[in-house]
């Protein structure tokens, strides 16, 4: 697989080919595991990813996370041990040139800036939240897409329980206890099943504080949730859920959030403190920047997952929108999509570099699966629909399985086996004064990285109050200073 060229003098030299890839979520890991085996023995290939962190998030048990029902470290897999030969780089990107074939990264706390070239591109780097234009909404929601926001949304309920006990003011007591969820898809559902089950639980270590004061309410803009399930599924999960104690408000939309009021397309607003927004996702502000043709907003790509206008340039996943020959429609920006669509490209960047013929991408959905807390789920596998516990237990079995690293796999075994017999752990991990010793680090160490010592010893105080008063409203404090 080596390519060696021979000089005037016959003296041979090696090529080497630089394989780039940014993101290390689903598509951009499982492309880097891919490369890793398809060129363990050509010293030619370099293979390079770039991730913001240095881990593999397994996001379809985030929820569970959130909820208590698993550690943080249970849904994570390091990136490092999981290769042999590629290169790792926790940073950011923050610029890709297509002409000049090179990508501007930042990386530590000081954002010291770098730059990458490439013979080879894979554009992996997903999606982020859609608040679409609403700034308040974005300021003061929390979001359900890193371990960070499950582990702010699992302290935070647990901080408005403690808080809430102290309480004397009915209205007040009322505000905290209250927890809105935008968007009845996958990620709102799951999320608002698992609290749900969590703060019930919890009551019985909060003997002051009633079932009926906890309300959860999920907001859907369409006539019923998961809508990707089909309508039959949909109306069972409202009624379990509703079953459970949770309202929902459908073809509704919450249009704003003031931090005490979530003000709704129709109807009265909803005192809350707390606004879960899992109302929609785009791709980031990098895909937005490239000159290539993208459709809703996602990078345009041909059959073998390339851009046409240039061909060594990939993409998969959640920033990627290619065509289904089968529907004539994109596929779905689903987990089981771009770890294939991984495969794919691995296999093409090999196939250009032997000269061998390109693989067309073509994968049929095998279902999905959702849980909906209570030990309830509803799934849908090759056409047939499962719901209740069957569908629940298939749901923990499918993604036990699918789990990387058979430790990982051991280790929430474990803890759903647990689960089933002792309350879950009610241990507020983030605290504000925690958060305030963590913000006085960060920026001393940004600003001993920028040569300032000065700022180390009075440091930005704007910047740290304006960081504070967001971790703190994640924390489970309304308290500004």
């Amino acid at each position: 697989m080596s390519r060696q060229t021979h000089c005037a003098g016959g003296v041979e030299s090696m090529k080497h080919t630089r394989i780039l890839i940014l993101g290390g979520g689903f598509g951009g890991a499982y492309t880097a595991l891919h490369l890793d085996r398809l060129f363990a023995r050509d010293a030619s290939v370099e293979v390079t990813l770039v991730s913001a962190e240095n881990f593999l998030l397994f996001t379809p048990m985030l929820h569970e996370v959130a909820a208590s029902a698993l550690d943080p470290s249970d849904i994570v897999s390091p990136l490092r041990q999981m290769f042999r030969r590629v290169q790792l780089l926790e940073a950011e990107v923050q610029h890709i040139d297509l002409s000049a074939r090179r990508v501007a990264v930042t990386y530590g706390p000081s954002r010291r800036a770098r730059e990458l070239e490439y013979d080879h591109l894979v554009i992996a780097t997903g999606s982020e939240d859609n608040f679409f234009g609403k700034a308040e909404l974005a300021a003061r929601s929390l979001t359900m897409k890193t371990l960070t926001d499950a582990m702010f949304l699992r302290n935070r309920v647990i901080a408005l329980l403690e808080d809430a006990l102290l309480e004397s003011d009915p209205q007040r007591r009322r505000e905290m206890l209250t927890f809105v969820i935008a968007g009845g898809g996958f990620a709102g559902v799951e999320v608002i099943g698992a609290l749900n089950d969590f703060l019930r639980s919890a009551l019985r270590w909060y003997p002051t504080i009633r079932a009926e004061e906890i309300r959860l309410v999920l907001v859907h803009p369409k006539e019923v949730v998961l809508p990707e399930l089909g309508e039959a599924l949909g109306r069972y999960a409202q009624r379990k859920l509703i079953e459970s104690g949770v309202e929902i408000l459908l073809s509704n939309k919450v249009e704003g959030y003031s931090g005490g009021w979530v003000t709704m397309s129709e109807g009265e607003p909803i005192s809350a403190a707390t606004l879960i927004w899992t109302a929609g996702v785009k791709p980031g502000k990098i895909i937005e920047e490239l000159a290539v043709p993208k459709e809703n907003h996602r990078l345009k790509v041909n059959e073998f997952l390339a851009l046409p206008e240039s061909p060594e340039v990939w993409a998969l996943g959640d920033c990627a929108s290619a065509i289904d020959s089968n529907t004539g429609k994109p596929f779905p920006t689903t987990a089981q999509h771009a770890v294939r669509q991984a495969r794919t490209v691995a296999y093409n960047i090999a196939a250009v570099l032997e000269g061998k013929p390109l693989k067309p991408f073509r994968f049929k959905m095998l279902g999905q699966l959702a849980a909906i807390g209570h030990r309830v789920g509803v799934a849908q596998i090759f056409g047939v629909r499962f719901s209740g516990l069957p569908a629940w237990f298939l749901w923990r079995s499918v993604y036990l399985l699918k789990l990387p690293r058979l430790q990982k796999k051991l280790q929430v075994a474990l803890h759903w086996t647990a689960d089933l017999f002792f309350s879950r752990d009610l241990i507020q991990s983030i605290t504000v004064r925690g958060l305030e010793k963590a913000m006085r680090v960060l920026d001393e160490g940004r600003a001993m990285s920028a040569g300032d010592t000065s700022a180390v010893a009075v440091t930005n105080s704007r910047t740290v109050t304006s960081n504070l008063n967001r971790l703190r409203h994640a924390s489970g404090s309304n308290d500004e200073t």
